[in-house]
């Protein structure tokens, strides 16, 4: 790696420096970064309702949503949304993932639409993160399917939000003991094989429930027996793919043009949930790691264009 200039190494340091005082809270707090213009360029780490909040209300120039989904429903007035957002993707940093619903299988259960039939006394941990994109996600899940998380209440059943994280060995635990008997959640590949060995069903959603949520903008995928040779067949269910980077449609080509540019020129030196530099090929071009769910900023699109990463 080339030395670093001196404006650099200054500006690195007080990064650094800035990240250390802030400490845990580091992530939570707005940068802003000074072009020569007098205006700031403010910029959010944050990747949670909130951050997308505060770039709708112009608080924010620039955040990061997660997944994708959560970005159609800024664009669409959706979940937490109570209008459209003329939201922007300037590109979508690479990060596979599906929604999984994990049940005990002594449930009997053998498809996410039968709870709405069978009625069970479903006990569900959901993620503790109480403005978490999931839960709005679930709530379209969960119609589409023909009932709501109050019905698993009224049916003798509970629905309880813990933990900050993708459910691990102690949330599956509670399931072996008896005392819960169904995970909701995120971040599949961290805990697939964990439900399984522990007993649990992965449930499939149906194609007409998949197709309803399409219409809704959601994307289909599919676990594939491939990837986890435990399960007894592939499960079809909804996309949890992609952190998106995004701003509003009418931030000024030129401020985007310069984000771009700096995304290009430290691509090798900022990380990623991979090894190696940043894929901004793959951060362009609507793969399934890094599905574009609302369309580019016009300079975004122009600049990724004249770098040969979009055709």
């Amino acid at each position: 790696m080339a030395p670093l200039n001196a404006s650099t190494l200054r500006s690195r340091l007080v990064l650094e420096m800035a990240s250390e005082l802030a400490g845990e809270d580091a992530s939570l707090r707005p940068l802003n970064v000074y072009l020569g213009d007098g205006h700031p360029l403010r910029l959010s780490a944050w990747s949670n309702i909130e951050a997308m909040r505060q770039v709708c209300q112009r608080q924010v120039d620039l955040a990061i949503a997660n997944p994708s989904s959560a970005l159609m429903l800024a664009s669409r007035g959706r979940g937490p949304f109570d209008s459209p957002h003329a939201v922007r993707t300037i590109a979508v940093i690479p990060s596979e993932d599906q929604y999984l619903f994990a049940v005990k299988s002594d449930l009997g259960l053998k498809s996410f639409e039968e709870i709405a039939t069978k009625r069970p006394a479903l006990k569900v941990l959901l993620r503790g993160t109480r403005d978490h994109c999931l839960h709005y996600m679930l709530d379209d899940i969960v119609a589409a399917a023909g009932f709501s998380l109050k019905d698993i209440e009224s049916w003798g059943g509970e629905v309880r939000k813990q933990g900050a994280t993708p459910p691990d060995a102690a949330k599956i635990a509670e399931v072996a003991r008896g005392e819960m008997n169904a995970v909701f959640d995120e971040g599949a590949r961290r805990w697939i094989n964990t439900a399984l060995d522990a007993g649990m069903t992965i449930l499939p959603l149906s194609e007409s429930m998949v197709q309803k949520l399409e219409a809704l903008g959601y994307r289909r995928t599919v676990i594939k027996k491939e990837t986890f040779p435990k399960l007894p067949r592939d499960v079809l269910t909804l996309d949890f793919s992609g952190w998106p980077i995004f701003v509003l449609a009418d931030l000024p080509d030129a401020r985007v043009t310069q984000i771009c540019a700096a995304l290009e020129a430290r691509k090798d030196v900022i990380p990623w949930p991979e090894e190696g530099p940043l894929p901004l090929a793959d951060m362009c071009r609507n793969t399934p790691a890094a599905p574009i769910s609302v369309p580019f900023h016009p300079a975004a699109e122009r600049f990724w264009r004249q770098r040969g990463y979009l055709r």
